[in-house]
């Protein structure tokens, strides 16, 4: 490894620059994915059909910066409460977002872009995929590399199914119900179809661990009949939503929503779980220093929110300037997902632009991801990642990286995927 590391801040930009001396056992990694699948079809679904799921190294992150990105989760928990924050952010979310059934959202995720100023936040997600994928890859990597084992000994991982379990019971606590539910859901669309469909096998044999009876469905199968949710003539006491449809108002999710509506299941995330977290428009309130002093939130979280890049909304009244500006800028729906339909102001065309500056994009001020340098077979490739940090209710779950190619993650990139992180 690198010698000349002096700055606790810098420290993990260098190793993943110049650090190739931990590179993950690919063959011992797949004999311990196989293990700890203990499916021949859950493993070749991991292994073969998505070869690039995960990364061919581990991604390094300070100390420093882990505490940094926990200020900037912890600030957004408190502008989340503030009367304030909550009317601005309500006003421009889908109806259903004004009902308030307790629960708080299960896997939130924090993305974040490293940088010698520290750690940026670029999005949040309320039904952040990849958590349970990357608590077995953590799992299969500690079995079969020595680094890995030492590296993630300190870390979240042996708490992670504790705390995931007791996310989903206080869930329900939160929506009044006593005990626990018998039965969820994992609901998605066309689940099979899903790139990360194996997390969903992964969620669903965690569950049924824990004594429910755990199903993968598509919304169109379920019922709302008699004050109840249903799937399969069963009642449905638990929705795992992974559904990017964020106010439950597409054709085929209607039993969910008047199931919701009515207060018959427990959602997890929900609307309003979305609305005050996830939506982008959210990011132009964040990053604007007028907007957080009216909240009545701490000096240390409104300092701690400096960590958003600037964000505006895009509309014909500033696409002139937002024009001006684009080489600075990314552009995001605001109702987007999956980094679909993202632009970097450098690389856009003037077609692109004619279509963005209609409204419905936010454009942030870029942060430029920090690279991950990998060596395949013995060449050495610059790959771009982010950190993504996933917490409930403030609290963190677990911590990981993707490493890519191109403008957003995209699991296409040989050597690339979810990476581990070991933090320094």
């Amino acid at each position: 490894m690198p010698q000349d590391i002096t700055q606790d801040g810098d420290r993990d930009l260098v190793l993943n620059r110049e650090c190739f001396c931990i590179t993950l056992d690919s063959a011992g990694l797949q004999a311990a994915i196989r293990a700890e699948a203990q499916d021949p079809d859950l493993a070749a679904a991991l292994l073969e059909a998505r070869p690039h799921l995960f990364a061919s190294a581990p991604v390094f992150l300070s100390s420093h910066d882990l505490a940094a990105m926990l200020d900037v989760v912890d600030a957004i928990e408190a502008a989340a409460k503030a009367p304030a924050y909550q009317e601005a952010v309500l006003a421009w979310a889908p109806a259903i977002a004004g009902y308030d059934f307790g629960p708080r959202g299960v896997f939130m995720g924090y993305d974040f872009h490293l940088g010698g100023d520290g750690p940026k936040l670029i999005e949040v997600n309320t039904n952040a995929g990849g958590a349970f994928l990357n608590a077995f890859l953590a799992r299969a990597q500690s079995a079969c590399c020595r680094e890995a084992k030492d590296a993630t000994r300190a870390a979240l991982l042996g708490e992670f199914e504790p705390a995931v379990w007791q996310m989903f019971l206080a869930e329900w606590a939160l929506q009044g119900r006593s005990g626990q539910p018998r039965t969820i859901a994992i609901v998605d669309d066309r689940p099979q179809e899903q790139y990360l469909f194996p997390e969903f096998l992964l969620a669903q044999r965690f569950l049924e661990r824990q004594g429910l009876k755990a199903w993968i469905v598509d919304p169109a199968q379920l019922q709302f009949a008699e004050g109840q949710l249903r799937y399969l003539g069963e009642t449905v006491d638990l929705v795992y939503n992974r559904l990017v449809d964020f106010s439950l108002g597409a054709g085929g999710h209607e039993a969910l929503r008047e199931a919701y509506l009515a207060g018959a299941v427990t959602v997890t995330p929900n609307p309003r779980n979305h609305a005050l977290f996830a939506d982008k428009r959210n990011m132009s309130l964040l990053s604007d220093a007028d907007a957080t002093g009216s909240w009545g939130i701490s000096p240390r979280h409104r300092q701690s929110l400096s960590a958003v890049p600037r964000t505006m909304m895009v509309g014909i009244e500033n696409a002139e300037m937002l024009w001006s500006e684009r080489n600075h800028l990314f552009f995001k729906p605001a109702g987007g997902h999956g980094g679909k339909a993202v632009y970097r102001g450098d690389k856009m065309t003037r077609r692109v632009w004619t279509e963005v500056q209609q409204g419905g994009y936010i454009a942030q001020e870029l942060a430029i991801p920090t690279e991950r340098r990998i060596k395949i077979d013995g060449a050495i490739h610059s790959l771009k990642l982010d950190v993504r940090l996933y917490a409930y209710n403030g609290l963190p779950l677990l911590t990981a990286a993707r490493v890519y190619q191109g403008q957003t993650t995209n699991f296409r990139t040989p050597g690339g995927g979810f990476a581990p992180v070991f933090i320094v």
